[in-house]
């Protein structure tokens, strides 16, 4: 195909639909990014950007990735439980390190979702006790508009803990919706540790657990430096986009 018709593949990148009202709010936010930023060129290193993911245990196979290269048609059957286990993890990001990963269960350890009272625990015995062994003062806290994370409690945590110094739908600092492609978690996180923890092919929720802990401590701290410069970069195309997607980022060659 390169050859004989000079094409390229590209690869699908997925991204959420911008409604004609969140670019106004994508673009205030840039614009107040980029003001912190002029003010103090490293501000990028004092926000911890959080958010949570599913990793399901039959995860290992990418049906985007995955070739069977065989004269016939193999017509291959990959068989699926019908309700496949996972694990929801949280993990907060910053230009120093990764706080976490934190694996949300009830009360006798079973994997469980993330509600309002499970994130409210995470955040006061997990996350606030970690930021105080790490001395890790003056900081910004950043969430996405999930409905647990914005619950009055919630942000009633939030309020008394970090002041005004926290970015989230209703906060101080608007956090503006449909905007994965603004946190490190999720333009490089998720999808790194994705790439690395099926690799053997974990067969069970602990060892699945164990693997995402493991790569997630591997990451070396010169590359978190790396993530969170890209997030200024993405603020001012962003800016300059008024805020559309990063095009110039997302679909460059």
């Amino acid at each position: 195909m390169r050859t004989d018709l000079g094409v390229k593949p590209y690869k699908i990148q997925l991204v959420q639909e911008l409604k004609p009202n969140d670019l106004p709010q994508r673009r205030i936010f840039s614009e107040w990014a980029l003001e912190k930023l002029a003010e103090n060129p490293l501000f990028y290193r004092q926000i911890l950007f959080s958010d949570e993911a599913h990793f399901w245990l039959n995860g290992y196979v990418n049906k985007q990735n995955c070739r069977i290269w065989s004269e016939e048609q193999p017509e291959a059957v990959q068989e699926l439980p019908m309700h496949p286990e996972k694990c929801t993890v949280w993990c907060g990001l910053y230009a120093g390190g990764i706080i976490g990963p934190y694996f949300f269960k009830d009360a006798v350890g079973r994997n469980v979702t993330v509600n309002g009272d499970r994130y409210r625990s995470m955040l006061t015995n997990f996350l606030l006790p970690k930021m105080e062994e790490l001395n890790l003062v003056d900081m910004w806290f950043q969430q996405d508009g999930a409905t647990c994370h914005t619950a009055r409690d919630s942000m009633a945590i939030l309020r008394e803990n970090f002041g005004e110094q926290f970015i989230s739908r209703n906060g101080p600092v608007s956090w503006p919706p449909r905007s994965c492609d603004l946190t490190p978690l999720d333009y490089f996180l998720w999808g790194y540790v994705k790439s690395k923890v099926y690799r053997n092919k974990p067969a069970t929720i602990p060892a699945l657990e164990d693997n995402i802990s493991e790569e997630i401590r591997a990451i070396p701290a010169e590359m978190l430096e790396k993530v969170a410069q890209n997030w200024t970069f993405r603020m001012d195309h962003l800016r300059r986009s008024r805020g559309q997607h990063l095009n110039e980022i997302i679909f460059k060659k």
